[in-house]
């Protein structure tokens, strides 16, 4: 029996969708360290040129030692092609050839299987192998078209998954003992719109269903803040987080990156969750052509407004075929990362202030990591926390009442 390591680049959707290969691997053995491997499926990302560099990286140093390379994800519909010509991997398999997988790998010839990008997954995952939350997938795919994302050229159109199998899964892994789920995809917003539903519906659904203690969600659009959605938002299973993505905070650039948000609105709905109790991050590109030193300053000091606590920023990354990759003027580099440090420095600053703000409030956390006797997780407002016992608290949910705030996260002793 041939031994199968998967190694996962990017996002909680890929983590999914390893799961989902790994749910159809029936005649092959599963191994935890590409060492002990005859063939390593590698799960890409092509969001940037960093995460295309670290695919192509890890690729070449796998296949020095003699390992067969299957390419799966992202990187497979962007990339995969040149790197089949090039030998450089063994086999190519689109995101629809997920649930092929066991048949793919027991061919003995060079393969590309693209397939298309219609097609949702029927596999119900039931179990995360060496994780205490599980990740649900609820839809595929984005109608959005931002003038600098590739995703959507990778990944499809926006289709939603079908309510009761999403209903089937989370039942079967909240009876396999897992409390907390994270809901993913490539624009989770948009679900039910192909359905006459909603995310806030679907939400609603899966809060009844017993055993589930958590909810976390994936980004989300402003636009997408509904009524329906503010339904939820008092919900004790639901995260007191919520994760906006915003891209930016001047308008100029928002109309360049072709994003259907603007600024007013957006901090009109900032300023209502956080007056609810939410943390709030989002995501933000610095250096995207045609931020001058001018629009960055507009946007910075709009920045200051929002009341942020956590922050996913790049610097632009050039996507060819995207309608970015041909605007001009082009911004350097090192003025890009300049711009990024000053945001994530203020956002930081943000944290510690709603950390401080709110030390009075019992935190409750799923404890996921353990190292040297430090165990760690995440909070319900997503604020990562160190936790000093004696007791063996891997996988167990706690409540904290005390804990010291400190700048780089909460520190607590039991």
């Amino acid at each position: 029996m041939k031994k199968v390591f998967f190694k996962t680049f990017g996002c909680r959707t890929n983590i999914y969708d390893t799961n989902v290969m790994v749910a159809n691997l029936k005649d092959f053995e599963l191994v935890k360290d590409d060492v002990d491997a005859d063939i390593v499926v590698v799960n890409s990302c092509t969001v940037t040129n960093g995460a295309d560099t670290g695919v192509r990286s890890y690729i070449n140093g796998i296949t020095k030692q003699g390992k067969r390379v299957i390419l799966a994800g992202c990187g497979a519909m962007s990339k995969g092609e040149s790197l089949f010509e090039q030998h450089k991997v063994f086999g190519v398999m689109g995101h629809s050839e997920k649930e092929h997988i066991n048949t793919l790998l027991h061919q003995e010839a060079p393969f590309f299987k693209i397939g298309d990008l219609t097609s949702l997954d029927k596999t119900i995952v039931q179990e995360y192998s060496g994780k205490t939350k599980a990740f649900i997938k609820i839809q595929e795919g984005c109608n959005f078209r931002c003038s600098y994302c590739i995703i959507p050229y990778v990944r499809g159109n926006a289709r939603s998954q079908e309510e009761a199998k999403i209903v089937e899964e989370v039942t079967k892994l909240a009876l396999n003992g897992y409390g907390e789920f994270v809901l993913t995809g490539t624009n989770i917003g948009s679900y039910g719109k192909d359905k006459g539903s909603s995310l806030g519906a679907l939400v609603q659904q899966l809060g009844r269903i017993r055993g589930v203690r958590r909810i976390r969600l994936g980004s989300i659009e402003p636009v997408q803040i509904d009524e329906r959605f503010r339904e939820i938002l008092d919900e004790p299973w639901l995260e007191r987080h919520l994760h906006i993505a915003l891209q930016h905070t001047s308008d100029q650039m928002l109309a360049l990156m072709r994003r259907r948000n603007n600024v007013k609105r957006d901090l009109e709905l900032f300023c209502e969750l956080s007056e609810k109790g939410f943390a709030l991050g989002t995501d933000f590109i610095t250096g995207h052509p045609g931020e001058s030193e001018a629009i960055w300053q507009e946007a910075y000091a709009m920045l200051e407004k929002f009341p942020l606590t956590h922050v996913h920023a790049f610097t632009y990354s050039k996507r060819d075929k995207t309608p970015s990759a041909s605007m001009k003027p082009q911004i350097q580099g090192n003025i890009a990362k300049e711009r990024l440090k000053c945001l994530e420095a203020l956002v930081a600053e943000k944290n510690l202030a709603f950390r401080q703000k709110n030390a009075s409030v019992p935190l409750d956390i799923l404890v996921e990591e353990e190292h040297s006797g430090i165990f760690s997780g995440y909070d319900q407002f997503f604020n990562k926390i160190f936790i000093h016992s004696k007791r063996d608290l891997l996988k167990e949910w706690v409540r904290i009442n005390a804990y010291d705030v400190q700048k780089e996260a909460n520190v607590a002793y039991l």
